[in-house]
């Protein structure tokens, strides 16, 4: 055996063992005829202790030891003199007899330490030697524990784990497909899936009723910390099942993971919000709600008292950041040219204190009384020692946008948005469709295979940018980590969804037609949902990426850089595939 024991196992009970440990060399210290080396594994860190003044082969053999080198060492568990309180095999130590190189190393890149010195393009670019490292594990092994326990929650209440392909057809609404040829079939191409949607339907109309699996996905669209081209969800769904019923059962999971997880109970039910209430209020529809800061609109306090900005606004909305009124004039002036970024948009910002005798201190104090700006106090729910901080614009929407920029930003400069703190909650009642600028037509907000809402399916004759649909998501630290909703399972109303999304009948039957075929014989009521399970894990990680916690991630060009794809393949393969590149010149 190369190991009797994990270097993360031994305690003082063992004290007197002859024990057998293999690793990696974490490093090396040498007191005068003494070496020590800290042994290194998945499982943790025990120092070995090789006396060379009594051994000159074990002394020749110790002092050539580098760091990362892959050794195996014999000797006896004994107490140490010096204990290391921040190691939970602190306590003891191997006195070494043998010791055995299985493999040497070059020196690292970067130091295998959980403080590494590697910047993120070198860690990625060796990231084997990345994995090594403590919070890299770390990541990995909680997502191993949490897809676990998802498959332990879900075989409880009747789910069956079934895979769908990875090869299937392409499907135009939602984002770009990454596409793949097909040798056996020139100039047809697979599509590797975004989701296995319409797949999940076929298996509720064929009757297995609840399915889940935890399922690699594709998307070919722009990259952010929240996203990767390949990426992991724990697909769920459901037949004979309404909204609530499926929001009760998949909230009680998430309340599972998080009592398994981190030890945290929520007794309560989570809190359900529409979307249009999300917008009004927060200027997302995945709200992080750590904190309050909630949008006040201002149009009849402020609009038309002289000063043309506001007077010329189709919105003006505030937030009240509490206790702030520290703010000094230079970091007003920085949140002002936050909100100015491109990005943003805002063409400036207004800003209001309320002093320690109540009165209101304002940037644009010279186009309002006192008394006016008291009116501004009372809207905004202001006490002394509060900041208020107003955006304005023609569009309401967009200004809300730039207010909920604002928020979040001035939420995390007050230390708001702890990572250690969660806040639950659904979005309800999403709208059934949004308007393309780029189509120049409407398009499914979500999909084209979720149900209307049963009143509003009037509406879709007559106004169907009204309808709002049976869809929810489950946002968590402003973080949507999981959506879905109830789908539709009547072929004539599927045929109506695609006609709205501008489908000609033979564009919707050759595209969607086996779906819309299996709908005739007998498909049940159904829904479900989707989580994120690398969102999920940096959530619970308190990640800032979802890189970090994916053992071999692109970067955020969509590249492999360990790998180094994607690449130009062989001329051959081309050729085999009856395929030509042309590429078009650069912009």
């Amino acid at each position: 055996m190369f190991r009797t024991n994990t270097c993360g196992e031994l305690r003082l009970a063992d004290a007197g063992r002859e024990v057998t440990l293999a690793g990696w060399v974490q490093r090396v210290r040498k007191m005068g005829g003494m070496t020590f080396v800290d042994l290194r594994d998945r499982y943790g860190i025990t120092q070995v202790v090789f006396n060379t003044e009594h051994d000159s082969a074990l002394n020749d053999a110790a002092n050539h030891l580098g760091r990362e080198f892959v050794i195996q060492i014999r000797g006896k568990v004994a107490e140490r003199t010096s204990k290391n309180s921040q190691l939970p095999t602190g306590d003891i130590e191997i006195i070494a007899d043998e010791l055995n190189i299985l493999n040497t190393s070059e020196v690292p890149p970067f130091t295998i330490e959980d403080e590494s010195d590697g910047g993120d393009d070198i860690r990625m670019r060796y990231r084997y030697l990345d994995i090594r490292r403590n919070p890299v594990r770390r990541n990995l092994e909680l997502r191993h524990r949490m897809t676990m326990e998802v498959r332990r929650y879900l075989d409880g209440k009747g789910f069956l784990e079934i895979e769908t392909p990875m090869l299937i057809g392409s499907t135009p609404e939602g984002a770009r497909d990454f596409v793949v040829p097909s040798r056996m079939n020139p100039g047809q191409f697979y599509a590797l899936p975004q989701s296995p949607q319409t797949l999940k339907q076929l298996l509720m109309v064929s009757g297995m009723d609840r399915y889940f699996q935890i399922v690699k996905c594709f998307r070919d669209e722009d990259l952010r910390a929240d996203r990767q081209p390949e990426f992991t969800q724990i697909d769920c769904e459901m037949s004979f099942v309404e909204q609530n019923d499926i929001i009760e059962l998949f909230e009680g999971m998430a309340k599972h993971l998080f009592k398994q997880m981190l030890g945290i109970e929520f007794n309560e039910p989570w809190q359900r919000m529409t979307w249009a209430n999300a917008m009004k209020y927060y200027g997302s529809d995945k709200p992080d709600l750590r904190f309050d800061m909630k949008f006040v609109e201002l149009m009849d306090v402020l609009k038309g008292k002289g000063f043309s900005v506001f007077d010329n606004a189709a919105y003006i909305g505030g937030i009240n950041a509490k206790g702030a009124a520290h703010y000094t004039r230079k970091q007003l002036d920085a949140l002002t040219e936050f909100v100015k970024k491109p990005q943003i948009g805002a063409k400036g910002m207004v800003y209001a204190r309320v002093e320690e005798n109540g009165n209101v201190k304002s940037s644009v104090d010279k186009f309002y009384t006192q008394e006016q700006l008291q009116e501004l106090r009372t809207a905004m729910n202001a006490e002394p020692g509060d900041l208020i901080l107003i955006l304005s614009g023609d569009d309401a929407m967009r200004t809300r946008k730039q207010l909920c920029e604002l928020r979040l930003e001035v939420g995390r400069q007050l230390g708001l948005r702890d990572k250690d703190k969660f806040a639950c909650l659904w979005i309800v009642d999403f709208p059934m469709f949004e308007w393309s600028d780029e189509e120049q037509r409407l398009m499914a907000m979500h999909h084209p295979f979720t149900h209307p809402k049963d009143e509003d399916i009037p509406l879709l004759d007559t106004k169907p940018e009204d309808v709002r649909a049976d869809a929810y998501d489950m946002v968590i630290n402003g973080v949507e980590v999981g959506g879905g909703s109830i789908r539709i399972h009547d072929s004539k109303l599927q045929a109506k969804m695609f006609e709205i999304l501008g489908f000609t009948p033979e564009k919707a039957q050759a595209q969607f037609g086996f779906l819309m075929n299996a709908f005739k014989y007998g498909a049940p009521p159904h829904g479900g949902l989707a989580y994120g399970l690398d969102r999920w894990v940096s959530l619970f990680a308190g990640l800032d990426s979802i890189r970090d916690c994916i053992a071999f991630p692109k970067n955020n060009s969509g590249r492999d850089v360990m790998l180094d794809a994607p690449a130009p393949i062989d001329q051959k393969q081309l050729d085999e595939l009856n395929l030509e590149v042309v590429l078009s010149e650069t912009k």
